[in-house]
């Protein structure tokens, strides 16, 4: 949860990009900026993420969302300690409220979020990048739950690791504080893929590119049953799916899709 950096920036920010693709929605990519000090989060920068989030809900032409870190030091370095050694009993529970609020507004994004991740990914970092679908890093990322170090321990959405890494590894994590570098990552399943810092955004490219050409229908279809899949019993999973399939036929998506596959196989 290393929260300093040298050198000055402009006020601390979340802005918020739109890419406009050709006839096919539209991509945000949202950026926390607060690189002179390592992205950490701060009170406004949650709240701002939270709101910035939210914001984008009613778009009804958003295919997915990338989330990432200014600069090429930190995705994000954590939550800001300078606020956290002010808290006490009674403050405690609205600062990690706020906090599980920003995640769950990534959690219910209603397209796929993709975070890009360059550098540290610590703390609170692990906790917002949990929350997105996919996760791709750099080679040089690295990524710890230091919390304990801190005599606090991990909290809110890193609830989500046991599942996403398994016990184990998310014991040694949150019991160690110790850091792993980005392919220990990849390979228990933390992050979905490792390149080079170089191919970060061909790689976000490729993904966003892969899920707008998807059936726009179809991915929030996708993305809320996922969401589901995480919160109930295998069998009302299966439920919920068929009910979601279902559903698709609401609306004629899946007829033209599939007569144009089909005609594409025809030629």
């Amino acid at each position: 949860m290393t929260d300093t950096d040298a050198g000055h920036h402009a006020e601390p920010r979340v802005d918020c990009e739109i890419v406009e693709l050709d006839g096919a929605g539209r991509i945000a990519r949202i950026t926390i900026d607060n690189r002179a000090r390592l992205n950490v989060l701060s009170t406004p920068l949650i709240r701002q993420l939270t709101d910035t989030a939210r914001e984008l809900y009613g778009d009804p032409d958003l295919r997915a969302v990338v989330l990432t870190g200014a600069g090429d030091r930190a995705f994000v370095g954590g939550a800001d300690v300078r606020e956290l050694v002010e808290l006490d009993t009674v403050s405690a529970y609205p600062y990690i409220t706020r906090l599980h609020l920003a995640c769950a507004a990534i959690r219910k994004m209603p397209v796929p979020v993709i975070a890009r991740i360059d550098g540290y990914c610590l703390g609170g970092g692990i906790e917002i990048a949990v929350s997105c679908d996919l996760r791709v890093a750099s080679t040089t990322s690295t990524f710890g739950m230091p919390e304990v170090r801190l005599g606090i321990p991990s909290v809110i959405e890193a609830a989500l690791m046991t599942r996403l890494i398994g016990p184990g590894k998310t014991r040694q994590l949150v019991y160690t504080g110790e850091p792993i570098p980005a392919d220990e990552a990849a390979d228990c399943g933390l992050v979905d893929k490792v390149v080079p810092p170089e191919s970060l955004d061909e790689t976000v490219d490729a993904w966003t590119h892969s899920i707008a050409s998807a059936g726009p229908q179809a991915i929030r279809l996708q993305k809320a049953l996922v969401r589901r899949w995480d919160d109930i019993p295998l069998d009302h999973g299966i439920q919920a799916g068929m009910r979601s399939f279902t559903q698709a036929f609401t609306t004629d998506e899946p007829h033209l899709r599939m007569r144009q596959f089909l005609d594409r196989k025809r030629t």
